[in-house]
């Protein structure tokens, strides 16, 4: 099997992007890294794919952002954070959606990537959650960035904005807590956004410290949609002993299930509390307002092109570099949705 540049990173226990540093003999890198990623390259037998080498010294004065998004709240806040730092520092943006569950959502990038002669791309969830296509990046050596669901340098050799979703999950479910509410529920988005493992981990966590325990039908599997949290919450007041309070995974979840209590004659929050995640508009839009945890995605969108931007600098030769970690915590903003528990 043909060792990838991953390979010779995970033997000399350096990133991705030292390793093309280092076959690209820039003279950034200490003489000692360059020995031992040398080595590793000589015991794995790596060949370098000098094609992504030449296109790498053609690339123009352009980003790519790379997203797979329903939400398009979300969507718009990244491109105008990316467009923001696009603009000052004089860089081009092209915006490519993709349907991150495509069998050949990997080829159909890399394409990109050969096509346009980007020189960086932002990478959002859950496609900067896919290892293949990080790799097949890495093979192409071109600069990117990841906005990732979590906390964990320690696992991470490629730059990342962290968004530290479980905390703010946690944060979310004990004030919930320290409201009163002992019966709390959880409608997730899809299971294979980092972020809905990150979220749920966060509420479970919060609910085991207080020990209180959660019933199985209190958590609910969903989609991030409105109508996913109309059916999540039809089903969890359908219970026999039906939660208090309903945590959405996001604030069109959390929009969803205020909508179903309504249609049910259940009172938000007299009767029930509801709070979601992100504070999009739907968390403005709904009566009452939904009390959710504050993600300032277009500052996270502009941080993540600094960063690539001062990357792609440094490998054109000029001085200075992006941090290779940037770190993002959503803060608790309560509203008229949640209150004490009454009774």
């Amino acid at each position: 099997m043909k060792s990838t540049i991953k390979d010779v990173a995970k033997l000399a226990g350096v990133s991705f992007k030292t390793v093309s540093r280092v076959i690209n003999n820039e003279d950034s890198v200490k003489p000692d890294t360059v020995a031992r990623v040398r080595d590793a390259i000589t015991q794995l037998g790596y060949q370098p794919n000098n094609a992504a080498r030449s296109l790498a010294g053609t690339r123009a004065y352009a980003l790519g952002f790379i997203y797979n998004n329903p939400n398009a709240y979300y969507v718009i806040d990244m491109q105008r954070g990316i467009l923001d730092e696009c603009q000052e520092k004089g860089y081009e943006l092209l915006i490519h959606p993709c349907e991150a569950d495509n069998a050949q959502v990997v080829d159909e990038i890399a394409k990109l990537v050969r096509r346009s002669q980007l020189s960086g791309l932002i990478i959002c969830p859950p496609l900067s959650e896919n290892s293949e296509l990080m790799d097949e990046l890495a093979e192409l050596d071109i600069q990117f960035i990841r906005v990732v669901s979590g906390s964990d340098e320690s696992t991470q050799h490629t730059p990342c904005v962290f968004i530290h979703d479980r905390e703010a999950a946690f944060e979310i479910t004990d004030n919930l807590i320290q409201m009163g509410h002992k019966k709390i529920a959880f409608i997730s988005g899809e299971k294979d956004h980092n972020s809905t493992l990150e979220r749920l981990a966060g509420y479970r966590q919060a609910m085991q410290q207080a020990g209180l325990s959660i019933e199985p039908e209190w958590e609910v599997d969903g989609r991030y949609a409105f109508d996913s949290g109309v059916s999540g919450a039809q089903q969890l007041l359908a219970c026999p002993h039906p939660p208090t309070a309903i945590f959405g995974c996001n604030d069109e979840i959390a929009a969803g299930a205020l909508f179903a209590a309504r249609l049910a004659g259940v009172n938000v929050p007299g009767q029930l509390s509801i709070a979601g995640f992100e504070d999009s508009p739907f968390s403005r839009q709904t009566l009452p307002k939904l009390t959710t945890a504050a993600q300032p995605t277009r500052q996270i969108a502009r941080q993540a092109a600094s960063s690539l931007i001062r990357n792609i600098g440094v490998s054109r030769g000029q001085k200075g570099g992006g941090s290779m970690h940037q770190h993002f915590q959503p803060t608790l903003v309560l509203r008229d949705s949640t209150q004490p528990l009454q009774g």
